[in-house]
């Protein structure tokens, strides 16, 4: 799945620790998630998409592959 969360966290100018603390998770999960090589659980996605006021399909979105 694409994202678009380090993208949001820069421009709240927040670091990966500050975000995983705001949202209770642990940095290496934010650096992954970023990464695009781990899936958030569907509460960490909402928690993010609240924390940065934008709906979840806007921070996360399946590209299909061809």
């Amino acid at each position: 799945m694409k994202n678009r969360v380090k993208e949001f966290r820069k421009n709240k100018s927040l670091t990966q620790e500050e975000l995983a603390d705001l949202i209770g998770i642990s940095r290496q999960a934010i650096i992954a998630i970023e990464k695009e090589k781990f899936d958030p659980s569907l509460t960490t996605a909402f928690n993010m998409a609240n924390l940065f006021k934008v709906s979840i399909e806007e921070l996360f979105f399946f590209k299909h592959s061809e």
